[in-house]
């Protein structure tokens, strides 16, 4: 992504309501999936049922993974190689490549893929338009979104080739 590709990406939300909408969007995508699991794995919980480990372990131990790898990695992100003012405004340097927040959304709609098809499915969009958010916010590119839904996506793969 360059300078003039990421300005013509977000200049529909370049105006104080875009700008307040795509943040806001944002926000309630994130919340709506950080809500969800947790409350999915209390219903397993008290209904006794034997995927609550697997649902519990998969988003763990790979979001685990996904942490020390883009620690480790450390790429930029847009508004710190592209000198752009970004749409969703963030502070930190780095730790950019995977995209931690569709990751955790993919491995999320994975988890509901496996427990229940329709929400699944729902989930998934959601990862793609949060996908979009990040990018066209400024505080991801194209490659760190893509790279966090593969790998959540691969890591949801856990379900049904161990369990």
């Amino acid at each position: 992504m360059t300078k003039e590709q990421y300005q013509r990406w977000s200049a529909p939300f370049r105006s104080p309501g875009g700008e307040r909408w795509l943040n806001r969007v944002n926000f309630l995508l994130t919340r709506l999936c950080y809500a969800a699991y947790p409350l999915c794995l209390l219903w397993l919980a008290v209904t006794r049922d034997s995927r609550g480990i697997p649902a519990l372990l998969v988003p763990a131990v790979s979001f685990l993974l996904v942490s020390v790898f883009r620690n480790l990695y450390n790429a930029k992100r847009p508004y710190e190689l592209l000198e752009i003012q970004p749409l969703i405004h963030k502070d930190k340097k780095g730790k950019s490549f995977p995209s931690r927040h569709v990751f955790s959304v993919f491995v999320i709609a994975m988890t509901f893929l496996w427990l229940c098809p329709p929400a699944g499915a729902v989930f998934l969009i959601v990862g793609v338009l949060l996908a979009l958010c990040r990018v066209i916010g400024g505080v991801h590119f194209p490659r760190d979104v893509i790279a966090g839904a593969a790998a959540g996506i691969a890591a949801g793969c856990c379900y049904w080739l161990i369990w």
